[in-house]
């Protein structure tokens, strides 16, 4: 892997991607975003009431917010005795002090993201584990290409946050194999939420048999994606 980092800041102190040229998060609130999109768009937490045990899987895991947001969201609200396991891929990740620097924003989430950047799994490929004691989960990350990640995990996830950069800046990510391996690691009736209205994403995830739907997006963008797997939880 290249020493060199795959994040740039802008001048007003935001992370961007310098592969892809799209942001990490929302300029507008990055936490609102990700609240809105993927806690919301999963129907956590009522996703998990009565479980003893939730899988979230997560398609790029970045700075970790979209993590941190679902931590504390789970550390109020998880049934007692449950635990968290959550499944994130990452092809391109930063270092600790990125992330820290990325999330210093948040206050509100300052003690987690000491647990979590003190814990960051470095950058070496291959499938990382962090363990979380503290609010009863653990996070298996996969360094490497999305396709060896989906292939070489046998869980299967109860909710998934897909937030690869835009389909159009990165299509790799999106490509209708990658969503059908998606589909075949999800429990039954699992959710999927996602920032983009793509079309061949829309195509994509109906094609592997989720039911797709158009929901109000965050910001300035219009529209967001919750999809769902038939069965029952």
């Amino acid at each position: 892997m290249s020493d060199e980092s795959p994040l740039a800041w802008t001048d007003d102190g935001q992370p961007r991607s310098r592969l892809y040229g799209d942001v990490y998060f929302s300029v507008e609130d990055g936490l609102a975003e990700t609240r809105a999109v993927f806690l919301q768009g999963c129907g956590l937490p009522g996703a998990w009431t009565g479980r003893t045990r939730f899988t979230v899987g997560e398609l790029g895991f970045g700075t970790g917010l979209n993590i941190l947001a679902l931590l504390d969201l789970w550390r109020t609200h998880a049934p007692s005795g449950a635990h968290l396991h959550v499944f994130s891929v990452e092809a391109h990740p930063i270092t600790a002090e990125e992330a820290a620097r990325a999330l210093a924003r948040w206050p509100e989430l300052a003690d987690l993201a000491a647990l979590l950047v003190a814990r960051w799994p470095g950058r070496a490929r291959g499938f990382h584990r962090i363990d979380l004691p503290e609010v009863s989960a653990t996070i298996d990350l996969a360094v490497m290409d999305v396709e060896a990640a989906l292939s070489d995990w046998s869980g299967q996830s109860d909710a998934w946050f897909l937030d690869g950069f835009s389909p159009a800046l990165n299509p790799a990510m999106w490509r209708d194999e990658i969503l059908a391996l998606v589909a075949a690691r999800s429990a039954p009736g699992a959710r999927a939420a996602t920032f983009t209205v793509a079309g061949a994403v829309r195509r994509g995830l109906a094609a592997a048999g989720f039911a797709v739907d158009k929901r109000p997006g965050f910001g300035r963008k219009r529209e967001r994606l919750e999809a769902r797997m038939p069965g029952a939880p």
